[in-house]
């Protein structure tokens, strides 16, 4: 697997210090943290208990809303920012088909392995919903996003209240991404998706923090925690 991912091999992390690890086990893999004080596994599961629980919960509406799910309308979704895809399997599960870009190569490969065991679950639900999901790997602004409707963008930012599983998470992700352009640049990727021929494009953001950039969004929805900033480009307008 360190060969295929082209990454370094180690037989055991236990007197690694620094950086994240991608542990493959016999039965399952994850991401590990590294840095002291070493923080507990990070696994991608779109089977588990707090994405089930997620399927029913109302904070999804703003989200579909942001993207343009209304009625039988179900847009096709560019996530330019992966990550642990689970805004992705959301977007999914209420009916988007949904590509997920990921320039981390232990990301995406845990993405695709829990969209390929996601496929096999006895919940029909989640089946269907790993059935409109797609994992590509690398750098989203090496792409051309055609044939899709939005661009999701999602900067990594600290969300204040959240559990202490939520900023286990969101700090080994961030460890990961340390040294990641793409991940480093919500301005370029905003860049980026302005000269791709979508429709519209949604920013994840904090409720109470400034826009991206200094372009008004056309319209925002708001929940308790964050805001999705909907920029709509004019008829006409794409690249």
């Amino acid at each position: 697997m360190a060969e295929r991912l082209d990454l370094e091999f180690v037989a055991s992390v236990d007197k690694l210090e620094t950086g994240v690890a991608l542990v493959v086990d016999t039965d399952r893999s994850w991401l590990q943290r590294l840095q002291s004080p070493r923080l507990g596994p990070v696994f991608v599961d779109f089977s588990s208990a707090d994405m089930l629980y997620r399927r029913k919960s109302g904070h999804n509406e703003p989200l579909g809303r942001a993207m343009g799910v209304k009625g039988s309308s179900r847009p096709v979704v560019f996530d330019a920012t992966a990550g642990l895809g689970r805004d992705a399997f959301v977007l999914a599960d209420l009916g988007c088909f949904v590509t997920l870009s990921e320039q981390s190569a232990p990301l995406s490969y845990l993405l695709e392995q829990a969209r390929e065991l996601a496929l096999l679950s006895f919940n029909e639900k989640v089946s269907e919903a790993a059935s409109r999901m797609q994992v590509l790997y690398g750098d989203s602004r090496q792409h051309r996003a055609e044939g899709f409707d939005v661009i999701y963008i999602d900067p990594m930012f600290p969300e204040r209240g959240k559990t202490a599983a939520v900023k286990k998470d969101l700090a080994t992700v961030q460890a990961l991404h340390a040294d990641n352009a793409e991940a480093n640049d919500p301005e370029g990727l905003l860049s980026w998706a302005l000269d791709q021929p979508v429709e519209r494009i949604v920013i994840k953001r904090p409720v109470k923090a400034p826009g991206l950039t200094s372009a008004k969004p056309s319209h925002c929805i708001s929940g308790k925690t964050v805001r999705f900033d909907v920029i709509v480009k004019p008829k006409g307008s794409d690249a």
